[in-house]
């Protein structure tokens, strides 16, 4: 699977030169690197060259083939050139097997993102730092002092021109298929296991009281990744509350099971990859962890996930997706006999994940979406079999309603400022 990370990006082609004026400009992560378009490319002077090896390592980062990144670059051939050689060609030339072959040549929608595809926001120009009102628990999600804050604005160069882009791309989004939108709380199917003889553990259909999470204790174990980013915190961070996250902004909040499971590295990484996405739409993004070894958070960051990594020890985040107790599943019963599971399990295979068996296991995870300051959990997402992942169509969508609201109550007071100004 493709890595999150710059310096695995752009490897040791000519964009590795380029990372100072990447981080200035403020593309400094993949994916919004990867939706850089030709005038954005103009605007810092990219020459061809550079040009050409971003759009081959687009390509290949969507289909988990950047171990071929440096030698295709290195042919000096642009990416049609590279597409239009034929399956011996890129044999001899290049050493790749033939499922590298099958899987490079594919130029259907099943291996590039749509959703960003037709999305193409701009980050801001060298934004000015913005400080948390507590810095001793927030100051530093991102880099340092000077962490880049995303933005709507950030992200459009016409109020009209955004809306457009924005509204094309939740088109191609939308819950279509015959599937059910459930709001508030969701869950994977319970499918008989066994033939019937092992019973699905129940979940609950009620949203957890945001007394539930607002509390909890935290602590930082990485920062959002940015361009030279140190790979993990380096003096232990003191204890935050949660409700620090979502003081400002609302934001996902993806509860990993275990950070070496190849389900949940998946899910992870298709998640992070729709960051651009979330920005736009004012959302943050955060990973809980409900064990903390050090050597699984390095393998997990910024590979599968490039956004902020926490620890829940408490297991509070874990037990309020339960309704107050650990959702848990033994792995004959929940995996084995269980062939959602398995279909879960060979989705993940497929994307080209990794996996080690470290750590606990059994405790199940899921996603919180929870909005701006006191108002509340608005989605909750269980994970009812292993590998179960929040719909993204799901998640997004409520994510749009969100921003909506905010947008409403902004117009409102708005206007009440100006009655109030100008007596009317």
């Amino acid at each position: 699977m493709a890595s999150f990370s710059m310096d695995e990006f752009v490897g040791d082609g000519v964009l590795k030169e380029l990372l100072p004026k990447l981080l200035e400009e403020g593309w400094d992560d993949v994916p919004t690197l990867k939706i850089m378009n030709a005038e954005d490319m103009d605007e810092i002077n990219m020459t061809q060259q550079q040009k050409d090896a971003l759009e081959i390592r687009s390509y290949l980062h969507d289909r988990a083939l950047m171990i071929h990144g440096d030698r295709l670059e290195a042919s000096r051939k642009c990416l049609p050139e590279l597409l239009s050689l034929s399956t011996a060609e890129l044999s001899s030339q290049f050493g790749m097997k033939r499922g590298h072959i099958a899987r490079f040549l594919d130029r259907s929608s099943a291996c590039a993102d749509p959703l960003l595809k037709s999305y193409a926001p701009r980050p801001a120009r060298k934004m000015t730092s913005t400080r948390s009102r507590n810095d001793s628990n927030l100051t530093s999600f991102g880099s340092g002092s000077t962490k880049r804050m995303p933005s709507i604005s950030k992200y459009r160069t016409s109020s009209t021109n955004y809306d457009k882009s924005l509204e094309q791309s939740m088109a191609e989004f939308k819950i279509k298929d015959g599937h059910v939108f459930k709001g508030i709380v969701a869950a994977g199917p319970a499918e008989p296991r066994a033939c019937g003889c092992v019973q699905p553990p129940p979940v609950v259909d009620q949203v957890a009281p945001y007394s539930a999470v607002g509390n909890i204790s935290l602590q930082k174990l990485t920062p959002e990744y940015k361009i030279g980013m140190e790979r993990l915190v380096k003096t232990k961070a003191p204890p935050m509350k949660a409700s620090e996250l979502w003081r400002d902004k609302p934001a996902v909040i993806l509860c990993i099971r275990r950070p070496g499971c190849i389900m949940c590295r998946a899910e992870a990484h298709q998640l992070y990859a729709k960051k651009p996405i979330f920005d736009a739409l004012g959302i943050q993004l955060f990973a809980v962890l409900h064990e903390h070894i050090e050597s699984e958070v390095k393998d997990f960051w910024p590979r599968y996930w490039g956004g902020v990594v926490l620890y829940d020890r408490g297991m509070d985040f874990f037990k309020a997706l339960g309704g107050g107790k650990l959702l848990k599943d033994k792995f004959i019963s929940g995996f084995v006999f269980n062939p959602r599971a398995i279909a879960n399990y060979k989705r993940a295979k497929a994307m080209g994940m990794e996996q080690n068996f470290k750590g606990e296991g059994e405790i199940k995870g899921g996603l919180f979406l929870v909005g701006r300051g006191k108002s509340g959990i608005a989605y909750q997402f269980i994970e009812r079999n292993f590998g179960d992942w929040a719909p993204l169509a799901e998640v997004i969508e409520i994510c749009r309603q969100l921003q909506n609201q905010q947008q409403g109550q902004g117009d409102s007071v708005r206007s009440s400022q100006d009655i109030n100004e100008n007596g009317f």
